[in-house]
C-alpha cells in the first residue's frame, strides 16, 4: 500500500504506470495507491466532450486540470476531499474484471455503512449510490492483465463540481458525500483506515504502509 496524501493526478498517474509495468513484467507484487487528488477533471475512453461543462481555459481558471485518460467510463471529477484509491493488480483472467468491480463496490458499501449510510450498486453503472446519488465512483483499464485506475469515495468533497461536469456523463443523477449524508464533517483520516480495512478483509490481502513512491512490495 502506497499512501501518497495529496499529490496533483498527473504526477500520481505517472507513479500508477511505473508501477503497472513493474507488477505486469513480475518485478513488483501488487501495490494499492491511496491518494487524495488536486482539482482535475478525467476523461475516460468513452468520455463526451459535452460533459465537461466548461472550456479548458475556464477550467485552468478555477485551478482545475484536465486530462485524457485510458481508463473506461466517461467524466470524472477528483479533488479535495476525496479519498482515491488505485489497485495495480494482476489478474489471472479477463472474466475476473467484473468480480473486480463489484469486490471494490462491496468494501465501499460496507465503509460507509459504518457511518449508518445505505448505499448499494446499481446494476446500469459501476459504482456506489445513496438513492439516486453517487458517493463513490469506479472507472479501470486492464492492460497486460493488470488493472489500474480505481474508485473516488466522496468523504467531505465539495458537491458543486457537477457545475463543472456530468458525472459519469449522468444528467439524471446526483452526487453526495459522507459528510453531506451524515450532517457532519468527515475527514479523509477518519475514513481511510475504514476503507483500507474493508479492502483487505474484501481482498484477503493485509496491507504494508508506505508514504513515499518507492516500488516496493505490499
Amino acid at each position: 500500500m502506497l499512501d501518497l496524501g495529496t499529490r496533483p493526478y498527473r504526477e500520481v498517474w505517472e507513479i500508477q504506470h511505473a508501477l503497472h509495468q513493474a507488477v505486469a513484467e513480475g518485478r513488483e507484487h501488487d501495490t494499492w495507491i491511496f491518494v487524495e487528488h488536486t482539482p482535475v477533471v478525467t476523461l475516460g475512453r468513452q468520455a463526451k466532450r459535452e460533459n465537461v461543462l466548461l472550456s479548458e481555459q475556464l477550467l485552468a481558471a478555477r485551478g482545475v486540470d484536465l486530462v485524457q485518460i485510458e481508463r473506461g467510463g466517461d467524466v470524472t471529477y477528483h479533488g479535495p476531499g476525496q479519498l482515491v484509491v488505485y489497485p495495480i493488480r494482476k489478474l489471472e483472467r479477463f472474466r475476473e474484471i467484473v468480480p473486480l468491480v463489484r469486490t471494490l463496490e462491496g468494501a465501499v458499501i460496507e465503509t460507509v455503512g459504518a457511518y449508518g449510510i445505505a448505499a448499494e450498486r446499481w446494476k446500469e453503472h459501476a459504482g456506489v449510490w445513496v438513492g439516486p446519488n453517487q458517493i463513490c465512483a469506479i472507472g479501470l483499464a486492464v492492460q497486460k492483465m493488470v488493472s489500474l485506475h480505481g474508485i473516488a469515495l466522496n468523504v467531505s468533497t465539495e458537491l458543486d463540481y457537477d457545475r463543472l461536469i456530468n458525472p459519469c456523463g449522468l444528467t439524471d443523477r446526483g452526487i453526495t458525500s459522507i459528510s453531506h449524508e451524515t450532517g457532519r464533517e468527515v475527514s479523509i483520516g477518519e475514513v481511510k483506515p475504514l476503507l483500507r480495512e474493508a479492502l483487505e478483509r474484501a481482498f484477503d490481502v493485509q496491507f504494508i504502509q508506505e508514504s513515499s513512491w518507492q516500488l516496493t512490495s505490499t
